[in-house]
């Protein structure tokens, strides 16, 4: 799909905490999870490849036919910034968890695998 520029947000956007935590209460105690959101909110950025991403997470990429991949490819085509992901080291599992972002990855997976992908994790 060519290698298009992914530009990002200097912070995560504040909508992305909320979303966060409402898939993290899936997996962990809602004691847990307020813990994480609070780290999430102080840790600084990092960045790793897409695809080593993935290949952390153990998540299939997700098909051309998804509605919010395919907003998120176009808010790549227009230049517009994306917002960091927020990744957990699941170290019990030895996966990363996507706590926030998963479409965003997707998306951005589809023009360059190599590109480096905005986060925090914790």
């Amino acid at each position: 799909m060519g290698k298009s520029t992914i530009l990002w947000l200097p912070d995560v956007e504040e909508h992305d905490y909320p979303a966060a935590a409402s898939y993290l209460s899936l997996l962990y105690k809602e004691a847990e999870v307020q813990k994480m959101i609070l780290r999430f909110r102080v840790a600084e950025l990092t960045q790793f490849k897409a695809k080593d991403i993935f290949r952390a997470s153990g998540l299939p990429l997700l098909g051309m036919s998804n509605f919010h991949t395919e907003k998120n490819k176009e808010k790549i085509r227009q230049g517009k910034r994306l917002s960091p992901l927020l990744l957990i080291r699941e170290s019990q599992q030895g996966k990363v968890v996507i706590a926030d972002g998963y479409h965003r990855l997707c998306a951005i997976y589809e023009f360059n695998e190599d590109a480096f992908i905005a986060c925090k994790i914790i």
